[in-house]
C-alpha cells in the first residue's frame, strides 16, 4: 500500500475511535504490533503483541475514563510506509478530572495493518490524572 492509503487507514482508524468503536481501532492493529508510549508514566513502556497492549495499557485506561477518549486528527504526515498523526485527544475520568492531551503518533504499516506505534505525549498530564 502507498502513502496515501496508509493515511487513510490512519484516518478512518480514529474517525472509528472517536465514534466510541474500540473494535474497528483495535482491528486496524497486527496482532503482534509493537506499541511504545514514551516516558515513565504507569502506562508508558513497550507492548509486544495487541494483547498485552490491551492488558497494561487500554483496559485500565479504559476503567477510569468516562466514555473514552474523542481523537481529533490535526495532521497526518506519510511517506512509504510510514505515517505520523498529530491530535488531541478529549476525555473525562471517571472521578470528574479533565483529560485532554496533545499526540503525535508514529506508525509501520504493512499489509494494511499497523506493525508498529510509537506514541509522544503530555507525559506529565498523564501523571497528574491518573497518578503514578
Amino acid at each position: 500500500m502507498g502513502a496515501a492509503e496508509n493515511k487513510e487507514i490512519i484516518r478512518t482508524m480514529f474517525a472509528e475511535l472517536s465514534k466510541g468503536n474500540a473494535e474497528a481501532f483495535l482491528g486496524t492493529l497486527a496482532d503482534d504490533v509493537r506499541f511504545a508510549l514514551i516516558g515513565s508514566t504507569k502506562f508508558s513502556g513497550v507492548f509486544n503483541g495487541k494483547q498485552e497492549f490491551i492488558e497494561k495499557v487500554l483496559a485500565p485506561l479504559g476503567a477510569q475514563l468516562e466514555g473514552g477518549i474523542a481523537m481529533n486528527v490535526d495532521n497526518l504526515i506519510a511517506e512509504g510506509d510510514h505515517v505520523v498523526m498529530q491530535g488531541r485527544g478529549e476525555s473525562t475520568t471517571k472521578s470528574g478530572k479533565v483529560y485532554n492531551n496533545t499526540y503525535a503518533q508514529v506508525f509501520r504499516l504493512a499489509n494494511g495493518k499497523v506493525q508498529e506505534v510509537t506514541e509522544y505525549l503530555d507525559t506529565e498530564l498523564v501523571t497528574a490524572v491518573f497518578g503514578k
